[in-house]
């Protein structure tokens, strides 16, 4: 691998357009590598914040951060510096990313690169390829995850697009990208052609909805089930964090510490956090819209792709309904007064304070691995359908380190087998996955009545006791559901115990029956 300075000197400056907290945090982790930035922004305010900031970076000897208000002038600033001019956009998915383009599209030259790293939908992805590579332009789907913090420090990595432009940029990315404490080796991988980087991260934020629900159901299972303070909880997802099937996981971890973060006199300094009692976490509304604004298109879009390609996601989609439900607040509590449903009672069920924690313990992690099983079947299926070749143990290598996902514990199950076995679209084939299932299988039993009978919110962990059974099911009620479909439609059906229908492909049976003969 090229030295950093040789990496430098290849580009010489990037290009960073949006100047919001991620691009923000770009724009500082690239100039403390010693490459040159400039950044442009719609919104001037944002450029003349960020420039502000860069006064007070804490690092020294790095490359210069230019801040510009005319696109053009931040388009030809780059010209001349390395041996191509290279843009990351930073930027809402969608419609600004087309603006953009559009406005910059004069200026661009042949073997000019464009990352695209926003949370973009894959298939307006492969149109901006299609569009650019007409003049002779790499535009490279960048799935950035680990939010605004990795964004400074190194996240993971998800580019997708051209091989020869990946192949060209890969070195700044390795330099870029979080690092795998276990290896030291780089959390970023050419994904493979097309849209593959970026719906590879799509899926990465559908798997980090199903986790986020489940660690959300345990923490309010202990404070409203158990009646713990946030300290007690905080000490107990610290424990989780540390050692076993859930260790080294960055939920648990952030979860313990924003737990312990307490009120005080001068709150952050921008009015939150204000008080002489209390936690900050007393302030916060159980009202999640980063759906409802339509600024996170990718949990949606992985159940939408999930549907598509026929693979059950049943963890990952009834979290994401719960997040819909909580963004509209208002009609919740208008529902609340119709439907007068008894909020959570304390948990008294269980013989032993240790022994709901330990099956809560385990329903978590069974809820985490299913998610990642969901995630990577999807990963797989679509690679398939679309030719990409995905490596899904290269995929748990970017997952390691500089993500919300980050799971050591399962991506040692995972990583060795996937790595040795490319033409896997089903991870409850891998024996130890089967065995992990199997054996939290009472503990997701347990911690599910247990909550049912006390009414406590439990989307996330009771979808995942019913995946379980139904993907391992040989006597499902679809038997009967099969047959109403033939009464009503005439759809067909297969034959139990016959060769070459039970199991049989995955189509349309060949038998129909008149149940009750039209007139």
């Amino acid at each position: 691998m090229p030295s950093q300075q040789e990496i430098v000197n290849k580009f010489k400056r990037i290009g960073i357009v949006g100047s919001g907290n991620m691009g923000s945090m770009m724009a500082f982790a690239f100039s403390e590598l010693g490459l040159d930035v400039s950044i442009w922004d719609v919104k001037h305010e944002n450029v003349d914040q960020l420039l502000e900031s860069s006064k007070h970076a804490n690092y020294k000897d790095g490359g210069k951060i230019e801040g510009f208000y005319d696109i053009s002038k931040f388009t030809k600033s780059l010209e001349g510096q390395g041996e191509r001019k290279i843009f990351l956009f930073s930027i809402t998915h969608g419609d600004p990313a087309d603006s953009v383009l559009k406005t910059i599209k004069g200026d661009l030259k042949k073997g000019d690169i464009i990352l695209d790293g926003g949370n973009e939908n894959y298939r307006r992805t492969e149109r901006r390829q299609k569009e650019c590579q007409e003049i002779g332009v790499s535009w490279i789907g960048l799935g950035v995850s680990g939010g605004y913090q990795s964004a400074r420090r190194g996240p993971s990595l998800s580019p997708g697009g051209d091989k020869e432009a990946l192949d060209l940029v890969m070195p700044l990315l390795e330099l870029y990208s979080a690092k795998d404490s276990k290896t030291g080796l780089p959390c970023v991988t050419r994904i493979g052609p097309g849209g593959s980087g970026h719906f590879v991260k799509m899926v990465h934020n559908g798997i980090e909805g199903g986790m986020l629900s489940a660690v959300a159901e345990a923490w309010s299972l202990l404070y409203y089930g158990r009646e713990l303070g946030y300290e007690e909880i905080a000490d107990i997802f610290a424990e989780w964090n540390n050692k076993g099937e859930l260790r080294n996981n960055f939920l648990l971890e952030i979860g313990a510490d924003l737990l312990r973060v307490k009120k005080t006199a001068k709150g952050d300094g921008k009015g939150q956090g204000v008080g002489d009692n209390g936690y900050v976490l007393d302030d916060v509304l159980d009202k999640v819209v980063q759906d409802d604004d339509n600024t996170e298109g990718t949990p949606f879009w992985s159940i939408m792709e999930s549907a598509a390609r026929h693979v059950s996601a049943p963890t990952l989609a009834t979290a994401h309904y719960m997040r819909i439900s909580s963004g509209n607040r208002a009609e919740r509590l208008e529902v609340a007064k119709k439907l007068k449903i008894p909020t959570p009672t304390p948990i008294r069920g269980m013989k032993t304070f240790e022994a709901f924690k330990e099956h809560l313990r385990r329903a978590v992690y069974a809820s985490f691995l299913a998610s990642f099983c969901q995630g990577l079947e999807m990963i797989a299926r679509a690679s398939e359908d679309e030719g990409w070749d995905i490596d899904l143990g290269k995929c748990l290598q970017i997952w390691r380190a500089g993500c919300i996902i980050r799971s050591e514990g399962i991506a040692d199950i995972l990583q060795p087998i996937l790595s040795n076995n490319k033409e896997l679209t089903n991870m409850k084939y891998i024996d130890k996955v089967a065995a992990e299932l199997q054996r939290t299988y009472g503990s997701l039993k347990e911690i599910t009545i247990a909550a049912i009978d006390s009414d406590h919110y439990l989307p996330a962990i009771s979808a995942t006791l019913e995946y379980v059974k139904y993907e391992a099911g040989t006597i499902l009620p679809t038997k009967f559901m099969e047959a109403q479909m033939d009464f009503f439609g005439a759809h067909g059906y297969n034959l139990p115990g016959v060769p070459g229908e039970d199991p049989g492909p995955v189509g349309k049976g060949a038998h129909h029956y008149e149940w009750r003969p039209a007139e």
